[in-house]
């Protein structure tokens, strides 16, 4: 990229752009069909940033992608064991895939698990995202296939998992 891109807590002025941002990733995508009704959860970012770590990668203030950390005690914490830190709704908006803007909120996700004492990380993912399943798969994150679930019916999501190398205090 050429300018320097920021990964930070979203700011409540961005939360609009940020609830477009991910639902229109998801629909342009063609991960989730118009109306579908995740698309309310992705737009409900007021609720994600009180309960979770809404996170923003943005360049000279605009918005590129967005990922919300669900640290332990977090309502959208869905896999995660005690010892793993979980993130969710990773977004990035369509002009801006494929400039490392999804890898760079990865690795802040993977950072703050570390930071927080974690022995692994774990996550889930529709299983059409194949983009973003190569990203997680380039940083170190495992197919769990044992952790996949339908949240409802008709809807399969599949899990990932990765272990914190032993100097950034993973399990040895």
């Amino acid at each position: 990229m050429s300018d320097e891109l920021e990964v930070r807590p979203a700011r409540p002025e961005e939360y609009d752009v940020i609830g477009e941002l991910a639902a229109s990733a998801y629909v342009d995508g063609g991960h989730l069909p118009p109306g579908h009704g995740y698309l309310d959860i992705l737009r409900d970012v007021r609720g994600r940033a009180t309960e979770a770590v809404l996170l923003v990668a943005a360049v000279d203030g605009q918005v590129l992608g967005t990922v919300t950390y669900c640290p332990h005690g977090s309502a959208w914490r869905e896999l995660g064991a005690d010892d793993e830190g979980e993130f969710r709704s990773l977004a990035v908006a369509p002009e801006a895939q494929g400039r490392g803007v999804g890898t760079t909120l990865v690795q802040e996700c993977v950072r703050r698990s570390v930071a927080d004492g974690d022995r692994g990380m774990v996550l889930s993912s529709l299983p059409d995202q194949t983009s973003a399943h190569r990203v997680y798969q380039r940083l170190g994150f495992a197919r769990a296939p044992e952790r996949d679930w339908h949240p409802e019916p008709g809807t399969a999501l599949i899990a990932f998992a990765m272990r914190h190398p032993p100097e950034q205090g993973g399990a040895p």
